[in-house]
């Protein structure tokens, strides 16, 4: 049976993007060796399915559908320049989400029990944090590099927009960098705030 590597998650918008890539390069300056994300593949992912049977994906977004449905639109906001595991270790960047992390929260509490039902899910460990994967630094000297530059981008503003949908994705991984399509979309139509 044929699987497809499989997560949701909420597309940025053309702004945040273009902010994303131009602080992409401004960090580049400093010489580390980070594997930046394609502006294309920028996104703040809700639940990561891993591998999912090709005969469980339409259940997978019908199941998302019917669990965002009456969820509302929102704001989010990309702010902020942070690392995993830790900005004095960093071996991923990340920008942060101020406005929308709650909503994107109660989204992934939403769609994670009918996830589970249909058995394309397994709860993680630790709670969930909403960010915008940057890069991945390369070695232990790129790392120390970035260190020092994090201090200096922590007030990064990225820009905001409105969140309508959320999007299930594929991912085909490629010696090049992983390729995302999307085969599934799941709209908010509740009453949105203002």
């Amino acid at each position: 049976m044929a699987r497809t590597r499989t997560f949701i998650a909420v597309d940025l918008g053309a702004g945040i993007r273009k902010s994303a890539v131009a602080f992409q390069k401004a960090l580049a300056l400093c010489g580390a060796d980070v594997n930046w994300v394609e502006a294309e593949n920028l996104h703040v992912t809700l639940n990561f399915l891993g591998e999912v049977d090709d005969k469980e994906l339409h259940a997978v977004c019908r199941a998302v559908k019917k669990a965002v449905a009456k969820a509302p639109p929102f704001k989010l906001r990309v702010n902020g320049l942070g690392a995993f595991p830790t900005p004095r270790r960093p071996k991923t960047l990340w920008a942060g989400i101020t406005d929308g992390a709650t909503d994107l929260a109660k989204l992934h509490g939403l769609i994670e029990g009918p996830l589970i039902e249909i058995g394309c899910y397994r709860r993680e460990d630790r709670p969930y944090t909403p960010h915008l994967t940057l890069g991945r630094i390369k070695g232990e000297t790129d790392s120390e590099t970035i260190a020092q530059e994090l201090p200096k981008h922590m007030a990064w503003d990225g820009g905001h927009t409105v969140i309508e949908q959320l999007l299930i994705f594929s991912s085909e991984l490629r010696r090049e960098g992983p390729t995302y399509s999307v085969v599934g979309r799941a709209a908010l139509d509740g009453v949105m705030e203002i």
